[in-house]
């Protein structure tokens, strides 16, 4: 068993640690990270738009956690609207955002750590992980960090996405990260509405292939008597001006314990 683990002293010692080696990785690593915001109409060629509800129900979570969420990406989404990321560079949602800590406002919101859903000051920022990750995936920027939960901790609730298609974020070692190989800008658009997390991701030039994410080999099923859900995600890459798919790639394979009862899923999930 790992000392993390055995006593909550050794999992503070082991997160600074890895925080600090992060840190020095980014200092001395070479990786030139994307830092100019602009509010301009100069990228105005549209690669993908997302949008997910601000409150949904998840399992017997407090509501107000949810209201808190909404306070902290109230926070964090300044340091990313606008943002170009220019040929060459490299996206990181902690190197925008920073340590979310209540001097800087943030309050108590929902988080998943170490198999267990808990709450921590800042959570619920993988909502906003989770779109731009998904953005990402339909443009030519390249991922080249994702972590994924090793569970599924609540039952499908006005679920549009399909299952595992989110990324995990904790300061500052867990990150996202995505580099752009192209000569094209890119720029990322993210704001709230009464109801919605959107963002969108524009262009300074028209890219010739679009993208398409599908799901394959959804399943639960029952080892040593835990339950868990796989599945795959592929991409599916067309030339826009034929409408020819000219490749598919297998993105995400998801493997993670479920949490919640199975009685309770709808029969065309749980068959």
């Amino acid at each position: 068993m790992k000392l993390s683990r055995i006593h909550p002293v050794f999992y503070h010692l082991r997160v600074a640690q890895k925080r600090l080696g992060r840190q020095l990785s980014d200092r001395f690593g070479g990786t030139r990270f994307a830092r100019q915001q602009a509010d301009t109409t100069k990228y105005t060629y549209s690669c993908k738009k997302h949008q997910s509800l601000l409150r949904r129900k998840l399992g017997q979570s407090d509501p107000r956690l949810q209201e808190n969420k909404i306070m902290n990406l109230q926070l964090a989404i300044p340091a990313l609207d606008g943002l170009l990321i220019q040929p060459g560079e490299t996206f990181s949602f902690w190197q925008r955002v920073g340590k979310t800590t209540a001097e800087k406002g943030y309050v108590e919101g929902l988080l998943l750590s170490q198999g267990e859903v808990t709450t921590g000051i800042g959570g619920g920022l993988c909502q906003l992980a989770n779109l731009l990750f998904w953005m990402a995936l339909h443009t030519p920027l390249e991922i080249t960090e994702r972590h994924h939960h090793q569970f599924d901790p609540f039952p499908d609730d006005q679920r549009v996405l399909p299952f595992g298609s989110g990324a995990s974020v904790f300061y500052n070692y867990v990150d996202l990260r995505f580099h752009n190989p192209t000569q094209q800008t890119f720029q990322l658009r993210v704001w709230l509405t009464d109801k919605h997390l959107k963002g969108a991701i524009f262009s300074d030039q028209l890219w010739p292939f679009s993208y398409h994410l599908e799901e394959r080999n959804h399943q639960f099923l029952q080892q040593a008597a835990k339950n868990y859900r796989r599945n795959e995600i592929w991409r599916l890459v067309y030339d826009k001006q034929t409408g020819n798919r000219i490749s598919e790639e297998l993105m995400i394979r998801n493997f993670s314990e479920v949490k919640y009862n199975l009685d309770d899923l709808p029969p065309i999930l749980h068959g």
